[in-house]
């Protein structure tokens, strides 16, 4: 088990083999999936990364940078930052990816985008997440390659940097709150988005 447990690949790829055994002792087969289901729980698992990611930064780094010693501080900014960084930009695309795939085998996609009845709830908290995704892509990580020196600029620009990144990254948490409950929403049938013209 130890072998398993010591290595990250190791211990998705168990997670998988877990899942099929647990869907092949209830009985279940893979001759005729269910592909809205599929990219709905691929959905939830990697918006659960980007969210957790996200909060992760706003709770735990952010607000720890400044208790860490200068000589401690290029761990995170040169290691923990830089691989988390990248973990939260591609659950971000995939996200956005997995739902639109969802919200498309669902036939709702456009009735979604254009916030229709009784779609309003997931179409709202989709343009919230796709809000969320460009800041992701177009301004937190452009400004925390500089911020962290991936991208070499003068200190005032990693300074001004560092901030828009955090702002953006605030501005996300904020976001994501009633992205989730609009998401919620529309899988317990709600009315509360239903009724309004």
């Amino acid at each position: 088990m130890a072998s398993i447990l010591t290595s990250l690949g190791r211990t998705v790829l168990a997670g998988f083999v877990l899942l099929v055994l647990i869907i092949l002792a209830f009985g279940n087969n893979f001759s005729s999936p269910e592909w809205p289901f599929i990219f709905r729980w691929l959905h939830v698992m990697v918006g659960t990364m980007w969210i957790g990611l996200l909060w992760y930064f706003n709770f735990v780094q952010i607000p720890s940078m400044p208790k860490i010693p200068d000589e401690q501080k290029p761990a995170i900014s040169k290691v923990i930052a830089p691989t988390a960084l990248f973990w939260f930009r591609y659950a971000a695309l995939f996200t956005v990816i997995t739902g639109l795939i969802v919200a498309g085998l669902s036939g709702y996609l456009h009735q979604a985008f254009t916030l229709q009845a009784p779609f309003r709830a997931i179409g709202l908290g989709m343009w919230i997440a796709l809000i969320m995704a460009f800041n992701v892509w177009f301004i937190i990580w452009p400004n925390q390659k500089r911020a962290l020196g991936i991208v070499t600029v003068e200190a005032a620009v990693k300074a001004k940097s560092a901030r828009v990144a955090m702002l953006t990254s605030r501005l996300n948490t904020v976001l994501s709150i009633p992205m989730l409950f609009l998401m919620s929403a529309q899988s317990h049938n709600t009315t509360w988005f239903v009724v309004v013209s």
